[in-house]
């Protein structure tokens, strides 16, 4: 059984930093990719940044460019979301999902395949 588990999220003040986990079971950790993405209430999804395992290619969202950082640990089947100098626009529930894969450009990516998402974790930025 494939599984996607989120921690990290929290309460934060604008202009403060997050980390976000997603631990990953019941997958080749190296043959997919990892995607964060998130959801602010009444809003679509919206993909916030994927790394790929296979070659460490790695797609940041126009919104988050330069703010977060995506990174795993392989042994550990375990990819974090760093964010900093966050702001109010930035609360959402924020998923991370397992994908086959993960393309794009500077400031947009899109996942193809399958995927396989988490329950998410809540990121609440006061101003």
């Amino acid at each position: 059984e494939v599984q996607l588990v989120e921690s990290g999220g929290g309460l934060v003040q604008a202009g403060g930093s997050l980390r976000l986990s997603c631990a990953a079971s019941g997958i080749t950790f190296d043959d997919y990719g990892i995607g964060w993405f998130r959801q602010a209430p009444g809003k679509e999804r919206e993909g916030v940044s994927c790394l790929n395992m296979n070659d460490g290619s790695t797609y940041y969202g126009d919104s988050v460019h330069g703010r977060f950082t995506i990174s795993s640990d392989n042994a550990k089947n375990t990819v974090w979301l760093q964010m900093h100098s966050l702001k109010p626009e930035d609360t959402a529930v924020y998923y991370c999902a397992a994908v086959t894969g993960c393309s794009g450009y500077p400031g947009s990516f899109y996942y193809y395949g399958m995927s396989y998402w988490g329950k998410g974790t809540l990121v609440t930025v006061s101003s």
